[in-house]
C-alpha cells in the first residue's frame, strides 16, 4: 500500500511533494522504494473507479473545486513524466 501510495502521488501534477513518515530505517526504505513504482494508466483509471476525482469524506473543503476535477488532463502527469526521475 504504501508504493501504491507513493506512486499515486509522483503521478498527480498537483501533488508537488510528498510527505514521508517513518518511524524506523525499515519504514524509510518501504517508502523510498515506492519512488521507482510507476502507475499504468489503467490502474490510475481503476483507482478513479473506486474512488472518483473529488470525492470528499469532509466538508471543509467541498467550496473549492480544483483545476484536475474540471479539466480531466490536469489529474495525471503523462507516462514519460511518471517514469523520469
Amino acid at each position: 500500500m504504501t508504493h501504491l501510495a507513493m506512486a499515486f502521488t509522483i503521478a498527480h501534477p498537483g501533488v508537488t511533494s510528498a510527505l514521508l513518515r517513518a518511524r524506523t530505517m525499515a519504514h524509510l526504505d518501504d517508502l523510498l522504494a515506492g519512488v521507482d513504482v510507476t502507475l499504468t494508466d489503467d490502474v490510475l483509471d481503476r483507482i478513479d473507479e473506486i474512488v472518483p476525482p473529488g470525492f470528499d469524506v469532509g466538508t471543509l473543503d467541498q467550496a473549492y473545486i480544483p483545476p484536475a476535477l474540471q479539466n480531466p488532463l490536469l489529474r495525471r502527469r503523462t507516462a514519460t513524466q511518471r517514469t523520469v526521475a
